[in-house]
């Protein structure tokens, strides 16, 4: 494949593909479409982590990664006083994630940007399937420029494969002033949670 999930502007043929997904108790009919990840269906890491998880009450949601939207969308579909922003560096996945978002009803708490576009401000969670191939020092890079984004009393939760590295990942976000629990561990992946030190 020339190009990949996370390029700015992938040159596949956009086609969408329909996807349904069961997130938290709401059947949510979504796009994808060729040069997005996960074109065509929800993918394992995904699924394990809404599996294992329930969503945000409240607050002001980063969805890291966010693709076509599956993570930002059941969020603000499952709890609507969470106001979701996403962020991808593939704007194929942005458009679909605002055409998503405009279908689902939700297009007033969710909202997709490049990452130099996102509003100021703190976010009380952050929510991620991230991006493992991108490079270890580039993943780290961005961790870190977003959770840098998270309340005192904030967390982010995410799912990243135990072959990729997730419970290495584990402990250097401790060691970054992030402490990272495990929430869950199942079909190869691990669902962590991470807190800022106090």
């Amino acid at each position: 494949m020339s190009e990949h999930y996370f390029s700015a502007d992938p040159t596949a043929e956009f086609r969408r593909e329909p996807v349904e997904a069961r997130v938290w108790g709401h059947d949510l009919l979504l796009s994808s479409s060729s040069g997005v990840f996960s074109k065509g269906h929800l993918d394992i890491g995904t699924s394990v982590l809404l599996r294992h998880t329930d969503p945000p009450v409240a607050g002001r949601v980063l969805d890291l990664g966010c693709g076509y939207g599956v993570i930002g969308l059941g969020i603000a579909v499952a709890s609507p006083e969470a106001v979701v922003t996403g962020v991808d560096v593939n704007e194929r996945a942005l458009l679909l994630a605002r055409e998503n978002a405009e279908a689902l009803g939700v297009s007033d708490r969710f909202s997709a940007h490049l990452p130099d576009d996102v509003p100021e401000g703190e976010f009380d969670e952050i929510w991620s399937n991230p991006a493992v191939r991108i490079g270890k020092e580039a993943m780290h890079e961005m961790l870190l420029r977003w959770f840098a984004r998270l309340t005192p009393d904030g967390r982010a939760v995410m799912v990243v494969g135990k072959n990729l590295g997730g419970d290495s990942l584990q402990r250097w976000l401790g060691e970054q002033g992030y402490p990272t629990t495990r929430l869950a561990s199942a079909k190869g992946f691990r669902v962590l949670e991470s807190r800022v030190a106090r």
